[in-house]
């Protein structure tokens, strides 16, 4: 809603309310007008002394004088309609309007902030770039400790110090200006609001996970979302200023930073706390005064003698006086309301655990959470407001007040009934759902067809997934590719990472029918498109992506104006303010020297391309050495687990080739092909590395359109990659705990039985440091623990799953099958043993198995039509009736074991119809594979009878 207002006109805004802040202010020194408003004969005022009121105050009557109202409107209409705001409109508005954060901005504006001096160690150049608050710091880690304590600190100061007096008032509001100040001065960013404002913990209460009509930044198109930081360029656009002072950022997406922190402990302090806190706050001028009048009338916020009242008796109960002074009842009566809100919000949280448990209705802890902290919002915000500005309230006419009631009960309690339905697998749904949209739109699919005249950014999270189901042109290829811009947009704001990817993308993966091994599939497609999109190194966070686009924008803006200025010759006192504007992009963005070459480089594509290109040689390259490290001899004893590994690495080599070929295609149509240059050196580069892979990729010739020049580059390559030199068990054991990394189950699971055969302590330490990690292990890998856990020398056949599972993968008949299917059928197989002689299957059996040699030898009888018997050797590796299983028929032929033992592998038939039904990609690669078979025999039999 108000995150739409231009940034000019909310600075116009900030402006006059900053500056009518201030004279508010100035006037608790100087105010000549207001008094003669509140004297007694001024009974046309509402605002006038009545001298017949008795205001008790322990029993006596307040003596009252004609008084400043700075401190009235302050107290009684100021703080009230922050609250008001943060709960209707949203933090978005307050944000952008508070007077003391447009205050602590003033040391941004005029360019004099702290700033941190970054010298490269390799050529000694200084950057600089503005201090920011560090998460691991004191501060980071306790920010909210400090905000609620000067929370606290304020509302004793209030009741002892500030709320009468006009003096302490000003001086405590001026502490607070230049404290703000002083921190914009010290640290980027909206550093006071995030890590000082005793108003931030207020604002997480009412403001999140959002205002009754504040906007969703997750849905939606926009680049910048809610009270984002943001500038004005000098052709009136805006760019995002953020320089990512926190992460997560309410400022950004302040539903994303409720769900995010949540379910930490210090959340449970800050609303059950700040409830106490509220009620105790108000509580005490009834303890203090002994009846409600005192509040109510408002002679709090004009009492004259404030501060001479602070030794007398704190307490005034059942008209009994309590000898505690009151500069120590006061902050005595709010610390026990706030450890009891904070001791009672736990008690309920317990019962009401308890009770959800009792009626067997599983609720995860967030929406537990969620639930309570609505309703405590709900609770605490009309409650204040049965306090909150009633000294002027009640000056108004009697319909005026229910009006005033009714407003606050009724969009109170609308927010209530939407925000109790927000849970995070809705945000999470409205947030994939939006970048879905963007998807579809890319793809430039004609859906206004099936809108009736409403747009595609009309639509519902809901509507756009069923909107994508019933589109005829999107066809399993482009669910494919929207689903891989879906899921590189997560990525690159850090929203998942590659663990997490699978798990938190499930629902949009059901919506468009993309598996789990699809999913993987589209990770290594985009590690090859992007190979730094996936480094695990770099910590990537929609915070830090919004501080890079800015800077990236700044950027374009920069070079443009330098474009420009060229034509008409620029000067050099022109280059000068450009590098001074550089310099200063660089220090508010904090953008660091591989940050920038970074952004250089998207900004030209040629670079770009052979960037990525050479972060794909230097992925070969490292495939190579694992291919080597898994042919050395130390290795062959366990033949089929290392055949597994290759062939994985094999595949991802391949892949890798693709990539490059790609680029080089994309390079040579706009550079120049000279002696040295960068697209033939990268062609020298990848024929060095990988032979075999690209000799099999480039014999098809209308795939890749390389030109002679490159292609001899690429078939003739300078350094020899075939010969073997031998490795350590040490380097060999590296490069086994590195592919423990991978995304491939089986990769993982065959890699660690690789390394534990290997280096058994390696291995245990490997698995000590997942459990260290809390790494959620698959039931493949758990498996494996309890044998490897175990000090006995083990051998393939202890670990039963990833035996049946490498014998799978090395089949014919279930090759290119996804792992993931694999293991599935690895866990519902089992092997049998035969002795010489015994009978495997006999003709005629009910076909109920699809067998699988994996040891020894067998025969198998065919009965002919003539009665006689044709006998053909079986030898591991080979299918057995897999047309009988299919076709779910009788058995025609009898199997015998040959050799001692004879191991056959047993797949139940009930299985492969299972997972017809549930893989479809797995139904058509064995269909594809019986076809063959199929047109094979036919071929057979029509040259026998033409022999014949």
């Amino acid at each position: 809603m108000f995150n739409q207002i231009s940034e000019r006109t909310m600075h116009r805004v900030r402006w006059a309310i900053a500056s009518l802040w201030l004279v508010l202010i100035g006037s608790l020194l100087f105010d000549p007008l207001t008094p003669w408003l509140t004297a007694p004969d001024r009974v046309w005022s509402p605002f006038a002394i009545d001298p017949t009121d008795c205001i008790r105050v322990q029993g006596k009557c307040l003596v009252e004088q004609p008084y400043a109202l700075a401190p009235t409107i302050f107290w009684g209409a100021i703080v009230p309609s922050a609250i008001f705001i943060l709960l209707v409109f949203g933090h978005e508005l307050w944000r952008r309007i508070c007077p003391l954060s447009f205050l602590s901005q003033i040391p941004r504006a005029l360019g004099k902030q702290r700033q941190i001096p970054r010298p490269n160690p390799k050529t000694g150049v200084v950057r600089h770039e503005l201090a920011k608050v560090k998460p691991a710091s004191w501060l980071g880690r306790n920010y909210l400790w400090l905000q609620f304590g000067w929370l606290y600190v304020g509302l004793c100061a209030r009741i002892l110090f500030i709320n009468a007096d006009r003096t302490s008032l000003f001086i405590w509001f001026a502490i607070t200006i230049v404290a703000a100040i002083t921190v914009g001065y010290l640290y980027g960013g909206k550093a006071w609001c995030q890590y000082f404002c005793p108003m931030a913990p207020v604002q997480t209460v009412y403001a999140e996970p959002g205002g009754l009509f504040a906007s969703k930044a997750q849905v939606g198109d926009k680049q910048i979302t809610q009270s984002m930081c943001r500038t004005v360029e000098a052709d009136g656009t805006e760019r995002s200023a953020c320089v990512a002072c926190q992460n997560p950022c309410i400022d950004i997406d302040s539903e994303r930073t409720y769900w995010d922190d949540i379910t930490q402990p210090n959340q449970r302090w800050l609303y059950y706390g700040y409830i106490g806190l509220v009620v105790g706050y108000f509580s005490y001028y009834y303890l203090y005064a002994g009846n409600w009048e005192y509040y109510f009338s408002g002679a709090w916020a004009r009492q004259a003698n404030q501060l001479t009242t602070l030794l007398d008796p704190g307490f005034y109960i059942f008209k009994n006086p309590i000898a505690i002074p009151k500069i120590v009842a006061v902050p005595l009566t709010l610390g026990i309301f706030s450890y009891g809100g904070y001791a009672i919000g736990m008690f309920v949280e317990g019962r009401y655990r308890a009770y959800l448990n009792r009626r067997k209705q599983p609720v995860k802890p967030e929406i537990i959470q969620h639930r309570l902290f609505t309703i405590g919002t709900f609770l605490v915000f009309n409650f204040f407001f049965i306090f909150g500005g009633r000294p002027l309230i009640l000056l108004l006419p009697l319909p005026l007040q229910f009006l005033y009631e009714a407003v606050l009960t009724g969009l109170s309690t609308l927010w209530l009934y939407r925000t109790w339905h927000r849970s995070p697998e809705r945000y999470d749904r409205e947030n994939l759902a939006t970048r879905l949209r963007r998807q579809l739109v890319k793809l430039n699919i004609n859906v206004e067809q099936y809108l009736n005249g409403r747009s595609l950014d009309d639509l519902s999270s809901d509507e756009v997934y069923v909107l994508a189901k019933i589109i005829p042109e999107f066809n399993r290829e482009k669910r494919h590719v929207a689903y891989k811009g879906v899921l590189r947009e997560a990525l690159e704001e850090g929203y998942v990472d590659t663990s997490s990817s699978l798990e938190v993308l499930q629902q949009i993966r059901s919506e468009l029918e993309i598996s789990e091994p699809e999913h993987r599939e589209i990770l290594e497609e985009l590690g090859v498109e992007d190979p730094q999109l996936l480094d695990p190194h770099q910590r990537r966070t929609k915070e830090n992506l919004v501080r890079l686009n800015g800077y990236r924008k700044a950027l374009e803006r920069v070079m443009a104006l330098r474009e420009r200025q060229a034509e008409s010759s620029q000067t050099t006192d022109l280059r000068q303010r450009e590098q001074i504007e550089l310099r200063a992009l660089r220090r508010d963005y904090s953008i660091t020297l591989q940050e920038e070459s970074a952004i250089i480089e998207d900004l030209d594509p040629e670079r770009l391309m052979i960037h990525r290109a050479e972060l794909l040689l230097e992925q070969l390259h490292n495939s190579i050495d694992r291919y080597h490290a898994l042919s050395q001899p130390i290795l062959q004893s366990d033949g089929i687990p290392v055949a597994v590994v290759k062939s994985i690495v094999k595949q991802h080599k391949r892949l890798l080739v693709i990539g490059l070929l790609e680029i080089l295609t994309e390079l040579q149509r706009n550079t120049p092909e000279q002696a040295e240059s960068p697209v033939l050196q990268i062609a020298t580069d990848i024929g060095n590395l990988s032979s075999t892979a690209l000799q099999e990729l480039l014999t098809d010739k209308s795939r890749w359109k390389l030109s002679p020049s490159i292609l001899a580059r690429l078939v003739a390559p300078t350094t020899p990659v075939d010969v073997l030199t031998e490795l350590s068990p040490a380097a060999i054991a590296t490069h086994l705990e590195s592919m423990l990394s991978e995304q491939n189950p089986l990769m993982q699971a065959a890699s660690l039985y690789l390394l534990y055969r290997l280096d058994p302590d390696r291995a245990s330490a490997q698995l000590r440091f997942w459990q260290n990690s809390k790494r959620k292990l698959s039931p493949l890998m758990q498996e494996m623990v309890k044998v490897i856990d175990n000090p006995s020398t083990a051998i393939l056949s202890d670990f039963p799953t990833l035996e049946r599972l490498v014998y799978l993968h090395e089949s014919d008949f279930f090759s290119g099958v996804y792992s993931e299917t694999l293991i599935e059928l690895a866990h519902r197989s089992n092997i049998k043993t035969y002795q010489t002689g015994e009978f495997i299957t006999e003709q005629g059996d009910t076909c109920r198995e699809l067998l699988l040699s994996i040891a020894g030898t067998a025969e198998i009888h065919y009965h002919q039509p003539d009665r006689s018997i044709c006998i053909v050797a079986v030898l591991p590796g080979r299918v057995l009736d897999e047309l009988e299983v299919l076709s779910h028929s009788n058995l025609t032929n009898t199997i015998v074991a040959t050799s001692t033992p004879t191991r056959i592998l047993a797949l139940p038939v009930d299985m492969f119809d299972d997972m017809f039904d549930r893989d479809p990609d797995f139904a058509r690669r064995i269909l594809e594979l019986e076809s063959r078979h199929l047109q094979q025999l036919v071929q057979v039999a029509t040259v026998s009878g033409v022999e014949s």
